[in-house]
């Protein structure tokens, strides 16, 4: 639970910051992250198919 509160709190810190951003840095920012969390995936399942840890 206390887990929950903490990540609401950060999303809203966030949020907040992202609403005083201009729209044009918001968008780059948001493409940067998505290809971050895509790669992030990609290799993710790679590493699943092969049956290999990262740790």
């Amino acid at each position: 639970m206390l887990f929950l509160v903490a990540a609401l709190l950060l999303l809203g810190v966030v949020l907040g910051a992202v609403a005083h951003a201009p729209l044009g840095f918001t968008a780059v920012t948001a493409v940067v992250i998505a290809a971050w969390l895509g790669i992030f995936a990609i290799r993710e399942r790679h590493g699943r198919r092969r049956g290999t840890t990262t740790h």
